[in-house]
């Protein structure tokens, strides 16, 4: 494996984490500002972005159906395993956010 692939990968876990607990939080303020409950909002935040956060660690939802397109078509199963991984890597950024803001806001968010 070339040292890029990790980098990608550490990338994609760090961005999705980043993605949930930055917009859980900033996003709470608003609900602050507005007079609801910032606390039970951060958990209802956090569920929406899942995918998103997903998709913005992947880099787009383009570049990861070319990668899977190339895999196929061209027969590189390299391609297949990697872009994979990146998905699994941004899986595991979510679920940590998710864990640690459940935690935090000790409500049960899934």
């Amino acid at each position: 494996m070339e040292e890029r692939f990790f980098a990608t990968f550490i990338h994609c876990y760090f961005i999705a984490f980043g993605v949930i607990i930055g917009g859980a939080i900033i996003g709470s303020i608003g609900e602050f500002a507005t007079g609801d409950a910032p606390l039970s909002s951060i958990g209802t935040i956090a569920k929406k972005l899942r995918i998103w956060a997903i998709v913005a660690a992947i880099g787009g939802t383009f570049d990861a159906i070319s990668n899977f397109e190339r895999g196929l078509l061209d027969g590189s199963t390299i391609d297949l395993v990697k872009q994979g991984l990146f998905i699994l890597s941004a899986m595991g950024g979510v679920k940590t956010a998710i864990v640690l803001l459940e935690w935090l806001i000790q409500e049960d968010i899934s």
